[in-house]
């Protein structure tokens, strides 16, 4: 007995029986995706609470709102994203119909995150879906009250031939992987993200992997330190800093650190109150491993603002640390949690020089009301990074106009919006000639001669693109 291997086989055969295929079919499963959060939009903000003491507005805002907006931008553009792309043609191919046709590769895994339980299992699932393949969903044990709703309601939406939802921990990924997919689409840790590649590699299967990293968090002196602590305490302490492209540290000078703490404090304060574990704003720590992870790294630096925890409530402050050292733990890892480390640095180039020493994050983010130098332009020019946001923390994920993913270490491939699409589909490229009309073809046959050589050359020549022949 092989349960996993027939569900498998079962998803195959309905691809190759092209059951996915036709734009009807992909509109139903996105209209399903779209009632099953409409019609169980409690249940999941009930269930993110329970497993990450999310409040409503984050799990509104950062959850059901953003997977409600892929499905609905989805089906309005389903048919414009599924429609054959015309290319130009040469000279020699005027007569013929060149195109990109947008296939689905086939039988998909994606593989989703305990963080936000909801939004990174349905996002890439959109764009899965919409492109059509078929789909095995691996959702995170971690976060298990979303895991269970995943499992056991989210099937009852969408036509089962074609897709599945696959439980269990590592070990159960780990046999999972063992199996030939023809697409793996992963978002986790860079550690696990080895292993993700690596179990792909043997059947030379292509992947997305969006991972994580440290993202700097640029603050120059020409700011106001209230306007920077708003915006970078939000997004830091947003599901308790379990966000991976949360500012990860801050870089600044020792005279703006001094002006940027007490607004800080400030800000917490107005945030939270004086006692944020009683603030219903204020998320947890997912598990006790985590917390113990997170609680051990307070003890780098020096606690300037916050660094209280409470192991029975899995609660850790929002905290603020300085005179942090390079090659402590705090700035060796990703933090994933509320603490936010505050390293000095002299100048623009020093900031500059210590992100590019360091593996390119996720994203990076720098604030400047200097726009005669430039210093947010600077910093834009001069790094690399998967994504980029001037004077705010992470609004560029809400656009769907814009790419996600990482670079380097902190993944490779996109998403969001038709990038979803384009991900999940194999860009075909196809050229369609004439049965007739030899004769056009009599110049690249031996005998071959100079005079043949330069028409042929000629008639291989697009305008605005080159041309090679294989």
């Amino acid at each position: 007995m092989d349960p996993l291997g027939d569900t498998l086989r079962r998803l195959r055969e309905a691809f190759h029986a092209g059951r996915t295929r036709p734009a009807e079919f992909r509109a139903a499963q996105l209209q399903g995706l779209g009632r099953f959060l409409q019609e169980n939009k409690q249940l999941l903000h009930d269930a993110l609470a329970q497993d990450l003491h999310k409040s409503a507005f984050e799990s509104e805002v950062s959850e059901v709102a953003i997977s409600q907006g892929e499905v609905t931008l989805a089906l309005r553009n389903l048919r414009a994203w599924m429609k054959d792309e015309r290319v130009p043609k040469n000279l020699a191919t005027q007569l013929d119909s060149a195109f990109i046709r947008k296939e689905p590769f086939g039988l998909v895994l994606i593989i989703a995150p305990w963080n936000y339980p909801l939004n990174l299992t349905l996002v890439p699932l959109v764009g899965a879906l919409a492109a059509g393949n078929c789909v095995v969903l691996k959702p995170s044990e971690i976060s298990k009250n979303v895991e269970k709703i995943l499992a056991e309601v989210l099937p009852q939406y969408v036509d089962q031939s074609c897709f599945a939802v696959v439980l269990g921990g590592p070990q159960e990924t780990g046999q999972l992987l063992e199996h030939r997919f023809d697409y793996i689409f992963f978002t986790g840790s860079p550690r696990v993200g080895k292993i993700v590649m690596t179990a792909a590699a043997k059947h030379l299967t292509p992947v997305t992997l969006e991972l994580g990293g440290k993202n700097p968090c640029y603050v120059d002196d020409n700011c106001d330190p209230q306007t920077v602590a708003n915006r970078v305490a939000w997004f830091r302490y947003f599901n308790a800093g379990q966000t991976c492209v949360a500012p990860d540290y801050v870089l600044c000078s020792p005279e703006m650190q001094e002006r940027l703490l007490p607004a800080l404090q400030s800000t917490i304060t107005r945030f939270y109150g004086d006692d944020p574990q009683s603030s219903p704003n204020l998320g947890r720590i997912i598990n006790q491993k985590q917390f113990q992870r997170l609680r051990a790294l307070l003890g780098c630096g020096r606690v300037a603002i916050g660094g209280q925890s409470d192991e029975s409530d899995r609660y850790i402050a929002p905290t603020v640390l300085v005179d942090v050292q390079e090659m402590e733990p705090v700035m060796q890892e990703e933090i994933f949690g509320p603490i936010l480390p505050i390293v000095n640095v002299q100048s623009l180039d020093e900031a500059i020089e210590f992100i590019n020493r360091r593996e390119k994050p996720l994203a990076l983010y720098a604030f400047s009301n200097s726009s005669q130098v430039g210093v947010v332009k600077r910093v834009l020019t001069q790094t690399s990074s998967g994504g980029f946001c001037g004077n705010d923390g992470f609004m560029h994920m809400t656009l769907a106009s814009l790419p996600f993913g990482g670079v380097g270490a902190s993944g490779m491939g996109r998403y969001h919006g038709k990038f979803s699409f384009d991900t999940f589909s194999h860009h075909r490229a196809c050229l369609l000639r004439s049965p007739g009309m030899e004769k056009l073809n009599a110049l690249r046959y031996p005998p071959q001669s100079p005079r043949r050589l330069r028409m042929l050359l000629v008639a291989m020549e697009a305008q605005g693109c080159s041309c090679t022949l294989l």
